[in-house]
């Protein structure tokens, strides 16, 4: 401002809390609205600046990290082919313009009406603030309802399995879009995708957002609850299946003739600790959808099957049943019976709309074709074998040839799968996902030998988890679990364990002469590992070492063979209550660890804190603990934690990256900048790392460095909102005023909503002395925020300097009902009821804003004035 009476505009927006922002799997938010502007002052009473928010520039940290952790994303919205430098109706930056608006920069001076005697108070706050963009978590949720903060959907940000972008769950947004983006919301043609393609299950998210009317976790839990225990109750149907076959009336109902077996199976697979977090966590509907639509896959094709089984007739004479087993007559390839094209079929698209809920679910079809052989055709393994060797060319007993429709429907799942699998890869694109060494060192060894071990030793981890759920953990990369580099290490026991087991479960699912026990055992086997396969790298790289989520398939055919085992104990033991007490024990075991593990998803830092008992050596848990104690304002603590994982991971770039920005807002300017440096020296890529680099030798007054790094960040993040607004920051510290417009011109265009950047640029253009242009930027602003009373307050001051008295005193009366306690809000209004000569409302909102901030000097000052001059009128009316 100057002291003759005219004044520049001292006002910035800034925030105590800093914005969502998010990369490497995770999406992003954006700025939130700010709760108060800094200093807007006109005329000859001068506006009281607002105490300075915490953030001092745009800085990004990186949220939470999730498992199943992809490519940095570009956060922004994409808006519908708008040009990211189009110019926008109102605020035209044309040559014409900026010749004005240098001519303006250049005489310094604010047209306003005539000089006053009222004291022009300067802000000590600076104009131009960077805005620091932090990430907030996108983690998975646990079962009871809480905030829904980032899916961006924050579903509870999980450490941070994330929920898609927003943008997809939008209403506005077209429904053919889904088919073309990944489930975390980017394009699939992109090369930082990760190529998991599940739209129906953003589909089901997309309506349960319309259907509650906005993103309430409440309803998203609801969903994930519902969806287990349908699943659960459809398993009974299912295991009925898989122990009793395939039996039914002469009024065609099935039977169940292990009602039983099938009921503690299911229960067993209801209460098992490992489903916790597909339960808990909102993304985890992604794996209960597969499974359901893989369930009833199968349940059809057992329809295909009905009338080739035997017919189980119940006749009733005199009260007693009588029964009496046919083979079905007149059964042919071309009636219903022998094969059903339409169940098959059917079968086959179940398939492929659970693998359009998520990649497991297309597995289904390998357990149908060995449900088919088994059991209807009735192959005899041991029996086929001992033909072989024995050079018997006949087929006789070995079941092959029980079922002439066998080969029809083999060939049929053959197809099928073969189409849905080539379309799925067509549909990924640039090919598979690209994973980096800390999500899955083993397939990074270069030795075979060591990757084969590794990979075992993962199985049996999984094996583990199942049978003994008890150390759970949400993310089990980063060193959670070192790699086996010799065939001394004693961890290889643990493969020698499963592999004795899994062959001695084969080796009497094939050579058992009981063809009941070969068939059960051989199914849950089947139900076991057939689901798994897709997790196993066998054949390709997957992004985790050990995942709880995709063995909530598999946990089925766990369930089975552990009830068939308490079955074949009961029949060899007479303590058979001993056996009941003992299941009984397992689901009240199971139950309670349920419960403790939900407890523990119920808030991020039980989380994360739980995780650090299981992989104490995962740099992830101390990340996001780190991460967590940030969020709280615990730097000191949040601190250590970065520290220890970088210690752990020395190329960790994101934990680089956020414990940068804490030692910069302590000042520590000199180490932030280090390790700024050396993350993205480590990962050239790191946008978010390139800007905060910027934002730190922007306070060491390092310009022309700060500028490049900033335009670093843009070249590999092209919409990148909050870096133009901190790159308009920087120009305008250089007085480059019509860059610094252009800058935030281009955040606003990326970002209709980035309140900042309009805030800067109507600041900025009043400053310059253009009031015509600040007022039409501040009209288009509100049209875009219409709710953002800091823009309101901007723009009735930009009215008030313009003579529009009325106008500017109606946005000035919203910004305080909208923040009512904001002091700088009701000096500001005094100032225009000063200037306007309604003295009495001038004295009544000074008086206002000094109850809020009595410590406010320019408030003060005018305040007395004003006094005085109410004096001077009651002597002279005297």
């Amino acid at each position: 401002m100057t002291m003759n009476g005219s004044l520049l505009l001292r006002g910035a927006c800034s925030t105590g809390k800093q914005p969502a922002a998010v990369t490497d799997a995770t999406t992003a938010r954006g700025p939130p609205s700010m709760p108060v502007p800094q200093t807007l002052n006109f005329g000859d009473a001068p506006f009281v600046p607002a105490p300075a928010g915490t953030v001092t520039a745009v800085q990004r940290d990186e949220g939470k990290e999730n498992q199943e952790s992809g490519k940095e994303e570009e956060e922004e919205e994409e808006r519908d082919g708008r040009g990211w430098k189009r110019k926008r109706k109102g605020s035209c930056f044309s040559l014409e313009c900026q010749r004005s608006v240098r001519s303006s920069i250049k005489e310094q001076r604010v047209h306003w009406i005539e000089a006053t005697t009222l004291t022009i108070h300067q802000p000590e706050t600076k104009v131009w603030q960077f805005y620091s963009c932090r990430t907030t978590p996108v983690l998975k949720k646990e079962s009871r309802p809480g905030p829904l903060g980032t899916p961006d959907v924050r579903v509870c940000s999980l450490p941070s399995v994330r929920v898609p972008k927003r943008l997809d769950l939008r209403a506005e947004t077209p429904l053919g879009d889904l088919w073309h983006h990944d489930f975390w919301g980017n394009q699939l043609s992109s090369n930082t995708s990760h190529k998991s393609y599940r739209p129906l299950t953003v589909l089901v998210f997309r309506m349960n957002c319309y259907l509650s009317g906005g993103f309430h976790p409440l309803n998203f839990h609801v969903v994930n609850i519902l969806l287990h225990s349908g699943i659960s109750i459809l398993l009974v149907d299912v295991f009925s299946v898989l122990f009793g076959g395939l039996q039914y009336t002469s009024k065609g109902r099935r039977l169940n003739l292990a009602p039983r077996s099938s009921l503690l199976a299911a229960l067993l697979f209801a209460v098992h600790p490992v489903h916790t977090e597909c339960v808990a966590a909102v993304v985890g509907c992604a794996d209960l959808l597969a499974a359901l639509f893989f369930l009833l896959s199968f349940l059809g094709y057992c329809k295909a099957l009905r009338e080739n089984n035997r017919v189980l007739r119940i006749l009733e004479l005199g009260g007693v049943a009588l029964k009496s087993q046919a083979w079905c007559p007149g059964c042919t390839a071309n009636k219903e019976g022998t094969h059903s094209t339409f169940w098959v079929l059917l079968s086959i698209l179940l398939g492929a709309v659970a693998m359009l809920c998520k990649e497991q679910g297309i597995t289904v079809l390998g357990l149908n074709a060995v449900f088919d052989i088994l059991v209807i055709g009735k192959l005899n393994v041991l029996e086929l074998v001992r033909k072989v060797l024995h050079k018997d060319r006949s087929l006789e007993n070995t079941g092959v040839l029980r079922t002439e429709g066998l080969l029809f429907r083999m060939s049929l799942l053959a197809l099928g799968g073969t189409g849905v699998l080539y379309v799925r890869w067509k549909i990924m694109g640039t090919g598979p996902p690209a994973f980096t060494e800390v999500d899955n060192p083993a397939s990074f060894a270069s030795s075979m030998l060591v990757r084969a071990i590794n990979y075992n030793y993962y199985y049996s981890l999984n094996a583990w988890l199942l049978l003994c759920p008890w150390w759970l953990c949400f993310d089990w990369s980063m060193g959670c679990i070192p790699l086996i580099k010799s065939v001394g290490d004693w961890r290889v026991i643990a493969l020698a364990a499963l592999w004795f087991c899994l062959i001695g479960l084969i080796c009497q699912a094939l050579c058992s002469e009981d063809s009941h026990k070969r068939r059960i055992l051989t199914l849950g086997l089947g139900l076991l590992i057939i689901p798994f396969l897709p997790a196993s790298n066998l054949f390709f790289r997957v992004g985790f070492v050990v995942a709880e989520r995709v063995l909530y398939l598999p946990s089925a055919g766990y369930c089975m063979l552990l009830t068939f085992g308490f079955g074949v104990l009961s029949k060899h033991t007479k303590k058979k209550k001993l056996i009941a007490a003992f299941v009984l024990g397992i689901l009240f075991i199971n139950t309670l660890r349920c419960v403790i593990r939900s407890g523990e998803w119920r808030n991020e830092e039980q989380l994360f804190r739980s995780a650090l008992s299981v992989c104490p050596l995962n740099a992830k848990v101390h990340y996001n603990v780190g991460k967590n104690l940030a969020d709280k304002g615990n730097q000191t603590a949040a601190i250590r934690y970065y520290r220890e994982a970088v210690r752990l991971n020395p190329k960790y770039v994101h934990a680089m990256n956020n414990l940068g920005n804490i030692l910069k807002e302590r000042n520590e300017l000199q180490e932030a900048e280090e390790l700024l440096s050396l993350a993205v020296q480590i990962q050239p890529d790191f946008a978010a790392a390139w800007m905060n680099l910027g934002i730190v030798q922007n306070s060491l007054k390092r310009f022309q460095a700060a500028e490049q790094s900033y335009r670093t960040a843009i070249k590999h993040r092209r919409k990148y909102p909050d870096c133009y607004y901190n790159l308009g920051r920087l120009y305008a510290d250089l007085n480059r005023h019509v860059d610094a417009l252009n800058a935030w011109r281009n955040a606003t265009v990326l970002k209709p909503e980035h309140s900042l950047a309009w805030n800067n640029m109507i600041i900025l253009l009043d400053n310059t002395g253009n009031l015509a242009q600040a007022e039409a930027v501040g009209r288009e602003a509100l049209e875009l925020i219409p709710n953002d009373h800091s823009l309101m307050f901007s723009l009735a001051n930009v009215l008030g300097k313009s003579q529009k008295y009325k106008e500017s005193e109606a946005l000035f009366l919203k910004a305080i009902k909208a923040h009512p306690n904001t002091a700088s809000y009701h000096g500001n209004l005094a100032v225009l009821y000063h200037r306007w000569g309604h003295l009495d409302l001038a004295k009544k909102h000074y008086e206002i804003s000094l109850r809020l901030d009595p410590m406010a000097s320019g408030t003060k000052e005018n305040y007395g004035l004003l006094r005085r001059k109410l004096e001077q009128m009651q002597k002279k009316n005297i």
